[in-house]
């Protein structure tokens, strides 16, 4: 039964990475195969080590942790000894004091200790860029999962490779009063240009404003406006959406142009400066839910102030 409930979470992890991340390529390339994520940790280690999940566990994963909150960063493409990976695990770790990701889970789901949990997450992934899944242990309830995966140049903002982090937790009350620090901890430790943390229904809807007008002409859910394609936004400091709890880098803060103290007060009475000069910006006091009118209307309308995010209009 333990495996069994594990391999759903990990089946979760890539279910929400493609449904949020991945949406996109299903529509931005409808003549040839979308280029796609690759599994989640190492080959090498060959008896411990997940493989991507196949789709026909997705349906029941997504309902079971539909309520996840799920972070996403993007940051500059890893090189050389590189030590960014380590430096979200820690980052992570600070947030929320009594977390230690330093467990993996197997292809059959086991979940099973990493003593060398810093060499692990050091040495990458030996199929492409990126670092493998680690998480905090074996109790799904409080399982909270970090991975690192590549962005090739092709697919990338202004045609440079990213470092995709994603890492996902269950909204529990200790988990979001910590969720700024743990989105702060994650994209700081990576260096990234921008990131954000949002509930998982909420995330879904927002990732389907992402459109290859030509293939799939239908105008994204709740009014909300149609964004560039990943390969289509114009540099790497441009943030591709919005979400619950935002990160913005200090580059990205200036290409959007925030702040403007005279446009963005009520942003601003729920931001706060980072420790690298970055932002964090909470858009509704409570998780985000589209259901709710006043969410939606302040979605809405903050996409109206900054017409950059998502390559909609030169900054």
């Amino acid at each position: 039964m333990g495996a069994v409930i594990i391999i759903g979470a990990v089946v979760v992890a890539a279910a929400i990475h493609a449904e949020l991340e991945a949406y996109e390529l299903r529509h931005a390339y409808p003549d040839e195969a979308a280029p796609r994520t690759r599994p989640l940790t190492r080959q090498s280690m060959s008896e411990h080590t997940p493989k991507e999940p196949s789709s026909s566990w997705l349906g029941a994963g997504m309902m079971k942790r539909r309520n996840d909150l799920v972070m996403i960063a993007y940051a500059p493409a890893l090189t050389g000894n590189d030590r960014r990976p380590l430096d979200v695990v820690h980052g992570l770790e600070r947030a929320l004091p009594g977390m230690h990701l330093d467990w993996a889970i197997s292809s059959e789901g086991n979940p099973y200790p990493l003593p060398q949990r810093d060499a692990w997450v050091l040495g990458g992934r030996p199929d492409g860029p990126g670092f493998p899944l680690v998480c905090n242990g074996p109790n799904e309830s409080e399982l909270v999962t970090v991975y690192g995966l590549g962005i090739s140049a092709d697919s990338g903002p202004g045609g440079q490779p990213l470092l995709d982090v994603h890492a996902e937790m269950p909204m529990s009350a200790g988990n979001l009063a910590a969720a700024e620090d743990l989105l702060v901890g994650m994209a700081e430790g990576a260096r990234a240009f921008w990131g954000h943390a949002t509930p998982f229904p909420a995330g879904v809807e927002i990732a389907r404003q992402t459109k290859n007008q030509a293939a799939n002409p239908k105008p994204p859910p709740r009014g909300l406006p149609a964004l560039k394609l990943t390969r289509e936004i114009p540099s790497p400091e441009c943030p591709h959406r919005l979400g619950w709890l935002n990160y913005w880098s200090a580059a990205a803060a200036r290409h959007i142009g925030f702040p403007d103290p005279a446009r963005d007060a009520e942003l601003l009475s729920r931001a706060r400066r980072t420790a690298t000069g970055g932002w964090m910006v909470r858009l509704t006091a409570a998780p985000l839910d589209l259901d709710n009118p006043a969410h939606l209307e302040t979605l809405l309308r903050t996409y109206e102030r900054f017409p950059a995010i998502g390559g909609r209009m030169s900054p």
